[in-house]
C-alpha cells in the first residue's frame, strides 16, 4: 500500500494576488498537487465589479462555490445571482462572465478542471496593473495561450445595463 501524503491548506494559507483594482486572487490547491487533474483559486471581487469580459474556455470547466457575498453569473443569455453555499457549473464552450452586483464584497472558491489554468492568473495580473491600462495585446496572447475566448463587444453593455465598472 502506499503511503497516503495528506496536504492540508490552512484559511489564511497561499499565495494571493490582485487584477487591477478589485480582482482579488488566492491560490489554493496547485495543479501539481492533483498530477494535474484539479486545481483550486479563491477569488475576491469588489462591489459592482465585472470580474472579467465574456469568455469561454476550450479546455476547463469551472464551479465556482460562493462563500460571502452574492455572485452574478451570465452563461449565453442566463443570468443567475447566487448567494453564500451555492455552487455554479460553468461548462467549457459556453460563454459566461460574472460580476460583484452587491454592496459587499463577494468571496467564492474557483475549482478548475483539469488543472494548470491557476497560472493563467499570475500571468494575468501583470497586464492589468492597478495604476495604468491594461495592455490588451497581451491579455489577447495570453487568452490564445490558455484556449481562452473573448467576446469584447458585450462588456460595455454589462457595464451599462448592471452599472458595473471594470476593475
Amino acid at each position: 500500500m502506499q503511503p497516503v501524503n495528506t496536504q492540508i491548506i490552512q484559511p489564511a494559507v497561499g499565495e494571493s494576488l490582485l487584477i487591477g483594482n478589485s480582482f482579488g486572487v488566492v491560490f489554493k490547491v496547485l495543479s501539481e498537487a492533483t498530477v494535474g487533474s484539479v486545481s483550486i483559486v479563491e477569488h475576491t471581487l469588489t462591489p459592482k465589479s465585472l470580474g472579467a469580459a465574456p469568455h469561454k474556455h476550450t479546455h476547463e470547466d469551472e464551479v465556482s462555490y460562493v462563500l460571502e457575498g452574492e455572485l452574478a453569473v451570465l452563461q449565453g443569455d442566463e443570468l443567475t445571482i447566487v448567494g453564500p453555499g451555492a455552487y455554479v457549473v460553468k461548462p467549457r464552450g459556453i460563454f459566461h462572465t460574472f460580476w460583484n452586483p452587491g454592496t459587499e464584497m463577494v468571496r467564492f472558491v474557483e475549482i478548475i478542471a483539469p488543472g494548470g489554468f491557476e497560472n493563467y492568473f499570475a500571468e494575468l495580473a501583470p497586464l492589468i496593473p492597478a495604476d495604468a491600462p491594461p495592455d490588451m495585446d497581451g491579455l489577447f496572447a495570453l487568452a490564445a495561450r490558455y484556449g481562452l475566448e473573448f467576446d469584447m463587444s458585450r462588456v460595455s453593455v454589462l457595464l451599462q445595463k448592471f452599472g458595473l465598472h471594470l476593475g
